[in-house]
């Protein structure tokens, strides 16, 4: 074994994680190790072809979905969402561009707020979780929700803004998001096992997600919508993730002056150490060295892919539980950041 992988094997085998590690190197795969159960009660296994959902990783094809509209012609960074909403959730400021939803600078209230303080077990969901199987049915729980300050002000991390775009993008293409990103993301990125999924009917070689319950394997099918859209819930694999880096930065999706464009920094992120453009997290200084990463946890889920351009380097990890993922996470970020 590499030195890489004895310490990920101490790890994973010390926290119990379950999930996919992988290293990518030059758009060759250098590891790749698959940890515990995809579905405990059959005893199956985690494979390095797991389907995995990846939670708020999905933002970055959200924003690149939108972008590449904006690349069309149909939309502009400068389009207001009320003039694409009309009348629904009125309680959106009428200045909210595009650019302020895909920056999460959008002000708008969240209907799915992660500085609430809710637990990864709670329940927080308003309505019957199978009600949430296409966008246009988000409008129910996105309603109702005060601004929380004018958009622009200042950044604060937003799920309605992304399941707001997700509206956006749908209507003004006239197809469902989730068709959407599969063609204007997936296919192009060659992600051909990359998927809104129903998390109540799973296809095979596709992971359950548990909750971090002690002594129990409940599932988290009642704790997340049961069909994701903008803000999350699309499933994944390392290879698709490999894929879509790789496909980003040759420009397959959109044009390299638009992924230069959503890698500006639009916010300083102090409490996460990071910086944030449009779709994207960002190293905390212009000085670092360069990173991209897409992050993403939730209850059963816990996600990050960092991708280094210049070095060619992508270090993946994927949990369909949470324990274990972050300190594999940042094991990788340490060592091959050295290297």
């Amino acid at each position: 074994m590499s030195p890489l992988e004895d310490v990920v094997d101490a790890i994973a085998h010390a926290t119990g994680f379950a999930g996919v590690v992988s290293v990518d190197r030059g758009g060759e795969n250098e590891f790749a190790k698959a940890y515990g159960l995809a579905h405990r009660a059959h005893k199956i296994a985690n494979t390095v072809d797991t389907r995995f959902a990846i939670a708020s990783g999905t933002k970055g094809l959200t924003a690149l979905a939108v972008v590449s509209l904006i690349e069309q012609g149909v939309l502009e960074l400068s389009t207001t969402a009320r003039s694409v909403l009309g009348e629904d959730l009125p309680l959106i400021d009428d200045g909210v561009t595009v650019e302020h939803l895909l920056a999460h600078r959008s002000g708008i209230g969240d209907y799915f707020d992660e500085n609430a303080g809710h637990e990864i077990t709670d329940h927080v969901l308003p309505i019957p979780v199978h009600a949430l199987a296409t966008t246009e049915q988000y409008l129910a729980v996105l309603d109702g929700h005060p601004s929380k300050f004018a958009p622009g002000e200042r950044f604060s991390y937003n799920n309605s803004g992304y399941v707001v775009l997700a509206l956006i993008a749908e209507r003004v293409d006239g197809r469902s998001f989730h068709d959407l990103v599969r063609h204007r993301v997936c296919e192009p990125a060659g992600m051909h096992d990359t998927e809104f999924l129903r998390s109540d009917e799973l296809p095979g070689r596709t992971a359950v997600g548990y909750l971090p319950i002690e002594g129990t394997s409940r599932t988290n099918v009642l704790h997340l919508p049961v069909r994701g859209s903008g803000d999350g819930g699309i499933y994944s694999t390392v290879r698709d993730v490999g894929s879509f880096w790789r496909a980003l930065f040759g420009g397959k999706i959109v044009s390299s002056s638009w992924v230069g464009e959503m890698l500006r920094p639009r916010s300083q992120v102090p409490s996460q150490s990071r910086r944030y453009g449009l779709g994207f997290w960002l190293p905390e200084s212009p000085g670092a060295k360069d990173a991209v990463m897409l992050s993403g946890y939730d209850a059963g889920v816990s996600f990050r892919s960092v991708h280094r351009p210049q070095a060619q380097l992508t270090h993946t990890v994927i949990s369909n539980s949470s324990p274990g993922a972050w300190p594999i996470a940042r094991l990788l970020e340490n060592e091959l950041t050295q290297r």
